[in-house]
């Protein structure tokens, strides 16, 4: 049996988006030495049934009060298991190959018969998600750090890894002061070297693209279910990559949607090989807006591009409605990354039937404000055309009467 160990550290954050706290732990081996270390956070967002073809999303997170009985290490595989409520897990599975070490799988537990956080669930089992890890190569004897988020959907479940400190495999039962860190907080600190030239170097001056294709999104609780949130929208993306201006199209058929309706919070998820983007929608309970976005470019050659802005006030209209905007909109979401949105419909709360309710137009669309500019244009031109008819026959009034 192995002896654990484990110290919880408590860090409130303002930010609405990361409402996490930090937890940190360690797990000694049978010698009481640190074999296992982590400080993370991580927050979860389960869409759940309460009623026949209605459902709720909850947001939680990796708790203060955990446990690590379950955790293992060994030679070549290691395993960090964190319990949590009532019947709750996340766990953590690690392999050592040759110098390098990965996560294999991360698997998340949760007890829907736990009503403190699932609330009038009509299911009481308990359910295991299994997600594919994109940590990877991690040299031995240092700890992989990760400051940017990493969002982890499948179906229902959304987990979202942020401030990321992990060690498995540690030597000398003391934690490595060398991280290998993770390739997203790279980019803004990476510089391409100047002496590399090569035969498909993009040009300084960014190509036209053609004009982005209309794709349609959709979310639904479960397969059964019609859709919670629905978008339609041509998207192209331009972003500084070094000295130069890139831009690239989301391909609608090539895209994976994701995601999770809430009563307060949305979140659409679209994937490709090169582009991923999470929009996330808040309301008040009266109009909703598209509240975050995050922007992840792989491009050809170099580093990712990542962009994230969590306090945006855009695309809004009333609970219940749709919003829409035919023509172009450009959105700054950095100052090195923009998106052009074309022929835009967004609904992210209370959509019925699968249908798009009534649209707010935005400005762009409006032409109702041209009428009052032309009605007032036109009646200028005839005020002026009065003027000049009066001028000219006072003219001739004047002549008729001149003195001989």
């Amino acid at each position: 049996m192995f002896r654990c160990a484990f110290l919880i550290l408590f860090l409130a954050l303002g930010n609405e988006l990361h409402l996490s706290h930090g937890t940190e732990v360690s797990v000694n081996n049978t010698e009481n030495k640190l074999c296992l270390y982590a400080n993370l956070m991580v927050n979860f967002s389960v869409t759940y049934e309460v009623g026949v073809n209605k459902n709720e999303t909850v947001i939680f997170v990796l708790p203060e009060n955990v446990t690590t009985e379950g955790s293992t290490c060994d030679n070549t595989t290691s395993t960090l298991k964190l319990s949590f409520g009532h019947g709750h897990s996340w766990t953590v599975e690690f392999t050592k190959k040759n110098k390098t070490y990965q996560v294999d799988t991360i698997v998340f537990s949760y007890n829907l018969n736990d009503s403190s956080v699932f609330p009038n669930s009509t299911s009481k089992e308990t359910k295991f998600v299994t997600v594919k890890s994109i940590i990877t190569n991690v040299s031995v004897d240092t700890y992989y750090s990760c400051k940017s988020e990493n969002v982890l959907t499948v179906e229902s479940v959304i987990q979202t890894l942020y401030d990321v400190a992990l060690q498995a495999f540690v030597i000398n039962g003391s934690k490595s002061d060398t991280d290998t860190v993770c390739s997203a907080d790279m980019t803004s600190t990476t510089v391409a070297p100047t002496t590399t030239v090569t035969s498909t170097a993009a040009p300084t001056s960014t190509p036209t693209l053609p004009t982005p294709t209309t794709g349609k999104y959709s979310i639904a609780p479960d397969v059964n279910s019609t859709a919670c949130l629905m978008a339609t929208f041509g998207l192209q993306i331009g972003y500084k990559q070094g000295d130069k201006e890139e831009t690239i199209n989301l391909v609608p058929n090539i895209t994976e949607v994701g995601g999770a309706c809430g009563a307060n919070s949305s979140d659409l998820i679209l994937t490709s090989d090169t582009i991923t983007i999470m929009f996330t929608f808040s309301n008040d309970g009266k109009k909703f807006h598209l509240h975050a976005l995050k922007v992840t470019v792989k491009p050809a050659t170099g580093d990712p591009v990542i962009a994230v802005n969590n306090n945006m006030s855009i695309w809004a209209a009333a609970v219940g409605s749709s919003y829409m905007c035919n023509k172009e909109q450009t959105l700054n979401v950095t100052d090195t990354l923009t998106l052009y949105t074309f022929e835009l419909r967004v609904q992210p709360f209370e959509v019925n039937k699968g249908e798009f309710a009534t649209a707010h137009e935005c400005s762009l669309d409006d032409t109702s404000i041209l009428i009052p500019i032309i009605v007032g244009a036109a009646l200028a031109g005839l005020i002026l055309i009065v003027v000049i008819a009066y001028v000219i026959g006072r003219r001739k009034t004047y002549v008729g009467y001149q003195t001989l």
